[in-house]
């Protein structure tokens, strides 16, 4: 969820400031929550400021620039090899979904050879 203008944060508090009516007029006239105002009023109370607080960054993402390369290499050595193989290759400890979406970062695709002899009845 995007957080809210500075443009609306500015003009809730005015709204309060003036006392235009009581929280709940203003939650509704401005299309926010109560709790969200009263969130704002208390973060401008305690840090001066009503800008949003900055965003998470989210998980790191398990292949660096350096294993991915390795990765690179173990598929080009063997193209074969399940995903946890791969990712043993590369040297990171990382489950099978975390291989996958390198892989596709890098454009590479695991083509596994067909197992046993060819079947004498297929086209040729």
């Amino acid at each position: 969820m995007k957080t809210y203008s500075m443009d609306l944060r500015e003009r809730v508090v005015a709204a309060c400031d003036r006392g235009d009516g009581p929280r709940v007029q203003i939650a509704a006239r401005f299309a926010v929550s109560v709790s969200w105002i009263r969130g704002l009023l208390k973060r401008r109370r305690e840090t001066g400021s009503i800008a949003p607080k900055p965003r998470g960054g989210g998980r790191a993402p398990a292949f660096d620039a350096v294993a991915a390369g390795r990765l690179r290499a173990a598929v080009r050595a063997d193209a074969g090899a399940t995903l946890e193989e791969l990712g043993r290759a590369a040297g990171v400890a990382c489950g099978a979904p975390a291989v996958c979406r390198a892989l596709k970062r890098l454009g590479l695709t695991r083509k596994k050879g067909r197992g046993g002899r060819p079947s004498r009845t297929a086209r040729s």
